[in-house]
């Protein structure tokens, strides 16, 4: 359990392997969708993601270039984990209502 957590653990990997589940993306258009997070941070963590084996990374020689994040076959397995937690947090939330608000 402490492995699986240092590498999706934390307040933003597991955000940036939910929407990287359903499309390849830019590194702006994961910064759109999560604007609470500073570049500084989604480097860091799109950075460990890479190196733990859950996202691809690449790079295109152009002007300006492009870098396209995708999801690697391990990091695929994670979805169903994610979609269970993500299942439980709306239970969650309607059987706890007057704590979430």
């Amino acid at each position: 359990m402490e492995l699986t957590l240092n590498i999706i653990g934390g307040k933003w990997k597991p955000i940036i392997l939910w929407y990287l589940s359903s499309n390849t993306l830019r590194f702006g258009e994961l910064k759109k969708k999560m604007p609470k997070i500073t570049q500084k941070m989604l480097t860091q963590q799109l950075k460990s993601l890479e190196e733990n084996g859950l996202i691809n990374r690449v790079v295109y020689n152009e002007i300006p270039p492009r870098v396209e994040y995708s999801l690697t076959y391990t990091g695929k397995t994670l979805i169903p984990i994610l979609e269970n937690l993500s299942e439980w947090a709306h239970e969650y939330i309607n059987t706890n209502k007057s704590q979430c608000l």
